[in-house]
């Protein structure tokens, strides 16, 4: 865990305490935030990295809400603190219901908070379940890229899973630059696999789409292989399906077996939080007793502290870290902020003076 803020209170102590105005941000304003700035969130989304890699983040364990009455569903608190040049606090509150498909509603739904570090006030709450998928897209597509140089660019994406994350990297995928030859889709639901193949076909993309029944012929068939399920446990259990060396984008971390990620180099996020809660990473450890499958973080890659071979498949596992959703809900709202166009709900706080 990174705990960053070391020194840094003096600052937020001398600071005048003032009570900063509360805005709502809806989220038809944080898609129209972050609508076409696919390479800017990107670019956002390896400094949040960079801060944590140097220990300028406090990002403490996320806190799971389970229901002994609907095991499948949960709500997952993450708490986190941004240093920087632009510090910030806040949590991001997300539900995952993914009975919710059955009706076409999606499954997760989420608000961020962001809290002022001098006053610990918030000063914003917004919708995050696009911002919750624009930091993971945007996670995705910067490892796609950092854990591809060196071999030959993919020129074939899988997508094992096509809900909405799966769509949301797609877009960020193609917005940051990413050209594809085919883009082959697997999914247990027949009618998910048509739609996402009717989504990239209305993109504007050019490539040609293969929707596949056999999830190995997804798989020995894509450079890129993106797993977007709602898998609660490994499904995937034969490493000479990557024979090929595939770069694969982990982003559900339950996918895999330890199988599978002992005969690949395995890059994470953070190597705390990835090896709990039963991911994939957690049962690898758990088998073998020890961490050594595990080669480094993205940032490890990003700052050349660790080289990716191109010899064996290489997977990125992410937790998801609340610092993203920090870093991309601040660049909301001081979008907003800039265009005027954020709105206060000015008798949010009552009591604004210590002694009335």
């Amino acid at each position: 865990m990174n705990t960053d803020h070391a020194g840094a209170s003096a600052p937020y102590a001398t600071a005048q305490a003032v009570v900063p105005p509360f805005a709502v941000i809806s989220g038809r304003q944080v898609g129209h935030a972050l609508e076409g700035r696919e390479k800017e969130i990107v670019e956002v989304v390896e400094a949040a990295y960079r801060l944590h890699g140097a220990g300028r983040t406090v990002n403490p364990p996320s806190s799971f809400l389970r229901f002994p009455d609907r095991p499948a569903s949960r709500m997952i608190a993450l708490p986190a603190s941004l240093g920087g040049d632009s510090p910030v606090d806040g949590m991001k509150w997300i539900s995952s219901f993914p009975g919710n498909v059955m009706s076409g509603v999606p499954r997760a739904s989420a608000v961020l908070i962001l809290n002022d570090p001098v006053t610990g006030y918030p000063f914003a709450c917004m919708e995050s379940s696009i911002i919750s998928a624009t930091r993971t897209a945007a996670s995705a597509a910067s490892a796609a890229d950092r854990l591809s140089r060196g071999r030959p660019r993919p020129a074939r994406v899988g997508f094992f899973g096509t809900g909405l994350i799966a769509r949301y990297i797609h877009t960020f995928l193609e917005g940051s630059g990413w050209t594809f030859d085919d883009v082959g889709v697997h999914d247990l639901s027949p009618g998910s696999a048509a739609g996402f193949r009717v989504y990239v076909e209305q993109s504007g993309s050019a490539a040609a789409v293969t929707v596949h029944n056999d999830p190995e012929e997804l798989i020995r068939t894509s450079d890129l292989v993106v797993f977007a399920t709602v898998a609660g446990q490994p499904h995937v259990d034969e490493p000479e399906w990557f024979a090929h060396n595939p770069v694969v984008l982990h982003i559900s971390l339950r996918d895999l077996s330890p199988r599978v990620l002992l005969t690949a180099t395995n890059i994470v996020d953070d190597i705390e939080h990835c090896l709990r809660a039963s991911t994939s990473p957690h049962l690898t450890e758990q088998l073998t007793g020890g961490r050594d499958f595990v080669h480094g973080t993205l940032d490890d890659v990003m700052a050349g502290r660790v080289t990716v071979p191109g010899d064996r498949p290489v997977v990125f596992s992410p937790f998801g870290l609340g610092v993203l959703d920090l870093a991309v809900g601040s660049f909301v709202h001081d979008r907003i902020s800039r265009a005027g166009e954020l709105r206060f709900v000015d008798d949010f706080f009552h009591e604004r003076s210590r002694y009335g």
